[in-house]
């Protein structure tokens, strides 16, 4: 049923995201030999759903509404926030400036090192007392 209104045309379609594409993607799973019309059409179906109250949850708890617009920050602030989207953190990180980034990457670096000087330092003391 849904198979033949999505071919009657782009007045009747149902979903907006390109099926083909979609059935790239489902392909790609090693498990997935051969994929049904309608479990094509469901899945195209569900992923408009949550994109677009992915979008909608966002814009409201987000500033967008300020400037009646949606940003990258609204996005990353709901995946990082709510826990229904807490699954996104990874995909839809904070932005930080690039300086920040190696700021970050030395401190970590530092802070490795000298945890690597204080256990250095604990074990010649055991080795100290063993003798």
């Amino acid at each position: 049923m849904a198979a033949a209104r999505l071919s009657g045309g782009s007045e009747n379609r149902l979903v907006s995201l390109p099926l083909s594409r979609i059935r790239v993607i489902m392909k790609s799973s090693p498990e997935v030999s051969s994929i049904n019309q309608d479990a094509l059409f469901l899945t195209a179906k569900a992923t408009e759903l949550f994109v677009q109250y992915l979008a909608s949850y966002s814009y409201k708890h987000g500033r967008g509404k300020e400037k009646r617009s949606l940003t990258y920050s609204d996005l990353s602030h709901t995946a990082e926030e709510s826990e229904t989207f807490l699954f996104l953190a990874d995909i839809l990180p904070k932005k930080i400036l690039a300086s920040k980034y190696l700021k970050m990457l030395e401190r970590e670096k530092t802070d490795g090192e000298a945890e690597e000087d204080d256990d250095s330092d604990e074990e010649s003391e055991e080795e100290g007392e063993e003798s």
